[in-house]
């Protein structure tokens, strides 16, 4: 079973940023660490994951804005938000999934940028 523990959502104007994180704990394998979010009527999309052997992939609306990193040796995840817009605002959920295929979600921390 693995624990997910998120912090680092808030409120923030726009163009500023946020720094997300996600540390993972329990008796796990982890692969894959990253970042979904769900704006309100919305489905919930992937924002940016990567692979522990540091491949990475992000949604076309986030490239160049926000950095995906992580701490293999600490199970963490970071998502670093720069230039953050209104549409950014959502539900932020940490995602990881295991060597074996199983997947667990985050409780979710609100992201919203707003003036």
């Amino acid at each position: 079973q693995v624990q997910l523990v998120e912090s680092g959502g808030g409120l923030v104007q726009p163009g500023g940023s946020l720094r997300l994180s996600c540390a993972a704990s329990g008796s796990f394998s982890i692969n894959v660490m990253g970042w979904y979010r769900q704006a309100p009527g919305k489905e919930r999309e992937l924002v940016a994951a990567g692979t522990r052997g540091g491949s990475t992939n992000y949604a076309d609306s986030v490239k160049g804005r926000f950095t995906l990193s992580r701490d293999n040796a600490k199970n963490t995840v970071f998502l670093q938000m720069n230039s953050l817009k209104p549409e950014d605002t959502a539900v932020y959920y940490c995602n990881v999934i295991t060597w074996f295929g199983t997947i667990f979600w985050g409780q979710g921390t609100q992201v919203t940028v707003s003036s």
